[in-house]
């Protein structure tokens, strides 16, 4: 009976692992939008963009901080060697002893008087009790609290802050950008190249077929032996060309993969169907009409901010001016007090910095500061102007990738066409194996073309809609 259970419970175990492994095995199936979603939560550079907004948050609040009020603890341990001590005076007595002098202390005969009994009385000083001043071990405790009550540094801090986190979060979405058109550009590359691939298998297949009906032929004597070697070579050629596929599907993926933040051994499907014909026809024309908003642009928010920057660098420097005031509270607790202890327990202060003269360092920084203003003013306007025409650019190539694209799509229906025909006509013996193979060669050409064509203009289709910054409403759910 044991045995039993014990086999049922093996082929249990080994029917779940199968199962596993076979779920394991069963590969990620990928539209370009669970693409972009998984890039944004796991790209390398899109964390440590989101990395660094954490920081300017934790910065933004440290600033913040630094003008609220501050308590510190200070505790202090004290070992004196020699404890100065003082006496408080000390008194005189008579007495029938003379007593012999003492400066240290001030104490002994001090004078004396002979009686008419003969008897001599002395007067005698005695010392007083000596005190110590101070205790030979001694702990201390301060508490201090602080407040800053005005600076000028630290109300331009505020607000520097803020554009720093300005400054921190549109670069953040520049890495989104880039990252969004990057695996847009990878993922649109590898699906041209599988659908590249399916063509040439199918006219492999063709050909292969072409190839066992001529040499049928040859063997029976009607086609001559370079007829077939012809057809051998074409089919060679087409080959070369599915395997230089295969070498870059295969980079492509471990490519897409490195951006999505993915295992290489994880396998991938790509989901989506190939841009092209009349969609992709349709998405170029309307980015062609689009208007440019230069005030949705990345980097011109990027240096919009950046001239804010300079303005409160100005500002800064100008607050070196402006005094400071802070305010404090200090409380000192000493766990064993001397007997005379003049030092106070409870003390409240007010601090007053005034800059005054600086020898012009302070006039010096000011003016670098205005300069610097003057030249991020200037990069404004460049940037400006220099979007502006890249915006124009970008429609123009756009506008002639879409009409290369037309063209190509039109030469390979049409090399398709002359090849398919020439086919026929080789097969009832009215074209040549050279014409087969000029035919061929300019099919695949033509093909070649197409999907680079394809390629050229979605690439530039992601550059505009990047420059334009539409289109980029992919979030993280």
């Amino acid at each position: 009976m044991f045995t039993k259970q014990k086999q049922i419970f093996l082929l249990t175990w080994i029917f779940l692992l199968g199962t596993l492994v076979a779920g394991a095995q069963d590969p990620v199936k990928l539209s370009l939008q669970d693409a972009l979603k998984m890039a944004l939560q796991n790209n390398t550079n899109i964390m440590n963009s989101d990395l660094d907004l954490k920081i300017a948050q934790k910065k933004v609040w440290e600033t913040i901080a630094s003008g609220l009020p501050q308590i510190s603890g200070k505790g202090s341990y004290t070992h004196i060697f020699k404890v100065p001590t003082m006496s408080f005076g000390g008194k005189t007595v008579l007495s029938n002893n003379e007593v012999p002098w003492d400066p240290n202390t001030q104490s002994g005969t001090m004078s004396s008087v002979t009686l008419d009994s003969g008897e001599r009385i002395y007067l005698n000083s005695e010392a007083g009790t000596p005190i110590e001043l101070a205790l030979k071990n001694s702990t201390t405790f301060d508490l201090t609290l602080s407040q800053l009550i005005f600076s000028g540094s630290y109300l331009v801090g505020l607000q520097a802050t803020k554009v720093y986190y300005g400054l921190t979060k549109e670069t953040a979405e520049k890495t989104k950008l880039d990252v969004i058109e990057t695996v847009t550009n990878t993922y649109n590359m590898i699906k041209l190249a599988e659908e590249s691939r399916k063509i040439l298998t199918l006219n492999l297949d063709n050909i292969n077929k072409t190839l066992y009906e001529i040499s049928e032929m040859n063997k029976q004597g009607f086609l001559e032996k370079t007829d077939v070697d012809q057809l051998e070579l074409t089919a060679n050629t087409i080959r070369n060309a599915m395997n230089q596929i295969d070498s870059n599907l295969d980079m492509g993926y471990r490519l897409l993969k490195i951006q999505l933040g993915m295992e290489e051994t994880v396998k991938v499907e790509l989901s989506d169907i190939l841009e092209s014909d009349e969609l992709l026809t349709k998405s170029s024309l309307q980015l062609i009409s689009e208007s440019f908003n230069i005030s949705q642009n990345v980097d011109y928010k990027l240096i919009q901010t950046a001239e804010k920057a300079a303005l409160l660098d100005l500002r800064l420097a100008k607050s070196n001016y402006m005094p400071t005031l802070s305010a404090y509270y200090n409380h000192t607790e000493k766990l064993k007090a001397p007997a005379f202890d003049f030092a106070p327990k409870d003390l409240i202060g007010v601090n007053l910095s005034l800059p005054i003269f600086s020898s012009g360092q302070r006039l010096s920084t000011v003016a670098q500061r205005k300069f610097s203003l003057e030249k991020a003013q200037n990069t404004t306007r460049f940037v400006s102007s220099s979007l502006s025409m890249q915006a124009s650019q970008y429609q123009n190539d756009l506008k002639l990738k879409l009409e290369k694209y037309q063209n190509q799509k039109k030469s390979r229906e049409l090399s398709d066409v002359i090849y398919q025909r020439t086919l026929e006509k080789y097969k009832q013996g009215m074209a040549s194996s050279m014409d087969l193979m000029t035919s061929q060669n300019q099919y695949l050409t033509n093909l070649t073309s197409y999907y680079e064509a394809i390629y050229d203009l979605q690439g530039s289709k992601s550059k505009l809609e990047k420059l334009f910054n539409i289109n980029q409403d992919t979030e993280i759910k």
